[in-house]
C-alpha cells in the first residue's frame, strides 16, 4: 500500500528568510509547537533551521542575571549563518517508506517536501510518521472489530 506524503505532511508552513535574525527565529519558536523553520529565498527552499540549531548558537545567559552584551549579540546573527544547506528533500507524491528510509539513513529530524521547482509545499518530521502509524493501527483494529462483530 502506497501512502503519498501529501496525504499527511504538514502543509501549513512557517518560513523565514536567510537574512532574518536569530532573535526573530527565537520569537517564532517561543510561540510555536514545531521544531523546524524552512528558509526560503525567492520562493525556493534554501535551508532549514531547527530549534536545536538555535540553542547551539544563542547564548544560554540571555534573559538571566548573568546576561552580557556579548550574549545578546548572538541574537543579531543571521539565519543563513546557522541554517542547514545540504538538505534531503522529497516530493509530495513520494511514499511514506521513502521518508522512513531517509530518516533511518541520514541524521535528520525533518524532511522538507518540495515541488519540481524546489518550492516548499510541506514538511515531514519523524513525529508525523509516528502519528501516521498510530492512525493506521487504529484503522486496522477498527476493521478487525467490525469483522469480528459480523462473524458472530
Amino acid at each position: 500500500m502506497r501512502i503519498h506524503l501529501e496525504r499527511f505532511m504538514t502543509k501549513q508552513l512557517v518560513t523565514i528568510k536567510p537574512e532574518a535574525t536569530l532573535a526573530e527565529v527565537k520569537a517564532i519558536f517561543a510561540k510555536a509547537k514545531f521544531h523546524h523553520l524552512l528558509v526560503v529565498e525567492a520562493g525556493k527552499l534554501v535551508g532549514v533551521v531547527s530549534d536545536r540549531d538555535l540553542l547551539k548558537t544563542v547564548s544560554p545567559y540571555i534573559g538571566t542575571a548573568a546576561e552580557r552584551a556579548m550574549d545578546t549579540a548572538t541574537l543579531t546573527k543571521k539565519v543563513h549563518q546557522i541554517m542547514s544547506r545540504n538538505l534531503w528533500v522529497l516530493g509530495p507524491k513520494d511514499d511514506v517508506y521513502d521518508a522512513v528510509q531517509m530518516f533511518s539513513r541520514q541524521r535528520i529530524s525533518c524532511i522538507p517536501v518540495v515541488d519540481a521547482e524546489r518550492r516548499p509545499v510541506g514538511i515531514i518530521s519523524w513525529r508525523d510518521i509516528m502519528r501516521l502509524l498510530i492512525q493506521l493501527k487504529t484503522a486496522r483494529e477498527s476493521k478487525e472489530v467490525q469483522l469480528d462483530v459480523k462473524g458472530t
